[in-house]
């Protein structure tokens, strides 16, 4: 193939422009403020499932404290009762008396266990009460976090859009100065190899970053300025500079 020796340098500029395009496309699937949206999700969905935990324990707690209370207030209104029927003297039998006295005892001492498991769940309601504070605040902050996040990654992946949109038309322009049978040849192993066209560097392929042999090298100097060379070792394009130290 045979193609201008300006040509084939601005076929390094398409590559160039190339590159910039792949490397803004790599970066926008590799954002690292997507990933941290990503853990951010994650992290809102656990405390989620524990704000919805806590609330349940604190419901079940709250049911558990009534039943306690509702308890408490009915021993203690059976022995109010009690009391006031021997306030009263209604009660005359001496053995109606003693087990009006055992029982109203008893109440107490049944009353007293009863409040005792009144401030046992008070208490636990206290530490449920402020677990869920905590994860709901803890939920809170995350989620600011992640609408935080969600911005950087939008202004961030628009940045990236703007580079890769610039590079684009960039490419576009220079692909037109670029004669088509050696553009579909660059395209061809640019699909193949991620780079299609290289430059001599010192006798060095700039695509494989190999040294070429003394009789590569010899060749290449004995060839007409116009032909398009390929590296022996990559076979990408190869193309002669100013620095290819021929």
């Amino acid at each position: 193939m045979k193609a201008a020796p300006e040509h084939q340098l601005r076929l390094l500029d398409v590559q160039q422009a190339d590159t910039a395009i792949a490397r803004a496309e790599h970066r926008a699937r590799n954002l690292p403020e997507a990933e941290e949206v990503r853990e951010l999700d994650a992290r809102i969905a656990e405390l989620r499932d524990r704000a919805v935990a806590a609330r349940t324990a604190l419901s079940d707690i709250d049911r558990e404290q009534r039943k306690a209370e509702s308890d408490v207030d009915q021993v203690r209104s059976r022995a109010d009762r009690d009391r006031a029927r021997l306030d009263a003297g209604q009660v005359s039998s001496p053995k109606e008396l003693e087990g009006l006295q055992s029982e109203i005892a008893s109440l107490q001492r049944r009353q007293a266990e009863l409040e005792e498991v009144v401030l046992e769940v008070m208490e636990r309601r206290e530490a449920a009460e402020a677990e869920a504070a905590s994860v709901t605040a803890e939920l809170e902050r995350a989620e600011a976090g992640r609408e935080a996040a969600e911005e950087r990654r939008s202004a961030a992946a628009l940045e990236i859009e703007d580079e890769r949109a610039t590079e684009r038309d960039r490419r576009e322009r220079l692909a037109k100065e670029v004669p088509e049978d050696l553009l579909a040849l660059y395209t061809k192993l640019r699909d193949q190899y991620g780079i299609g066209a290289a430059a001599l560097h010192y006798g060095r392929c700039e695509g494989c970053k190999l040294a070429l042999s003394t009789a590569e090298l010899g060749r290449i100097r004995q060839a007409p300025a116009d032909e398009v060379l390929r590296c022996e070792d990559c076979r990408r394009i190869l193309v002669r500079t100013t620095e290819s130290g021929l």
